[in-house]
């Protein structure tokens, strides 16, 4: 007899042990998020622990990784004194994925300038043991404004000991700005230069790649070529991603970061970060 042919009282009787287990499942889903947002926010003790200068740790000298050990970045402003990461600790091994993820003023942008040594920590340590792109994001990076964008393809050719000729193919291909490559870059579009930004950063094959909200620049058809060289070409790679892009980071990330008030915890499991990160 199917569940539609049940007498009332006992299709009522299974339709409330339905709505019982569904509603289990949600709480232990809840109960699982709070306490994710429990370990982000540590215990009163760590808050009011002061910071101090911290040793090398002996392990970092033979990692072929990036380590970050224990993070602090400070900055003074008319309110004060404003701690704006703190004790933030994680490895990336050769092609590991990496997700940064929290909401606006979180603390992810400081991050990645920290690990791509664009600023100085105030206090611990990054263990650089792979070589590493500078922080790719909006503002660009790795560019000089006044150069035009022939130069700078040309000096990232030097800087990096790449064939000059094959580099600026590379570059003008890639970035498809046509006779604007020879234009200085302060000229420039927001949009052209991180078409020039992305396609200096692709023609340099790293190991780590700094990856700061930029997977959404230009056109659809861009977006996609930009998708294929960094996840197909560049897919050996490691990569520190700051993305919103719920699907993005579940396909291409083993782990995630998350940042709260300039604390954080790492997640193997992603999905279960992404939910985490939705609740903050």
């Amino acid at each position: 007899m199917s569940f539609l042919d049940k007498p009332a009282g006992k299709a009522k009787a299974a339709g409330r042990a339905v709505g019982t287990i569904v509603a289990t499942s949600i709480t232990s889903k809840r109960a699982k998020i709070l306490e994710g947002e429990r370990t982000l926010r540590g215990s009163q003790d760590d808050l009011e622990r002061p910071s101090r200068d911290l040793a090398v740790p002996d392990r970092a000298f033979s990692q072929n990784a990036v380590i970050v050990d224990r993070l602090v970045k400070s900055y003074d402003g008319e309110a004060g004194n404003v701690r704006v990461l703190d004790g933030i600790s994680f490895d990336i091994g050769p092609g590991e994925k990496i997700a940064v993820l929290g909401k606006n003023g979180a603390g992810k942008s400081t991050l990645v300038k920290l690990i791509g040594g664009v600023e100085q920590p105030t206090s611990g340590f990054v263990h650089r043991g792979m070589s590493m792109s500078w922080p790719l994001s909006f503002g660009g990076g790795g560019m000089s404004n006044t150069m035009s964008g022939l130069d700078n393809t040309r000096f990232i050719a030097r800087v990096y000991n790449r064939p000059i000729d094959e580099t600026i193919d590379f570059v003008a291909d890639f970035a498809e700005l046509g006779k604007y490559l020879r234009y200085p870059v302060n000229t420039y579009s927001s949009g052209m230069r991180m078409r020039l930004a992305f396609a200096l950063t692709m023609a340099v094959d790293f190991e780590c790649y700094l990856i700061d909200e930029v997977l959404g620049v230009g056109d659809h058809r861009f977006q996609k070529k930009c998708r294929e060289a960094l996840f197909g070409r560049r897919g050996h790679s490691a990569m520190i991603l700051v993305s919103h892009h719920r699907q993005t980071v579940l396909e291409y990330c083993s782990k995630a970061l998350v940042l709260k008030r300039g604390r954080s915890r790492l997640f193997d499991d992603v999905e279960f970060a992404l939910d985490l990160y939705s609740t903050l």
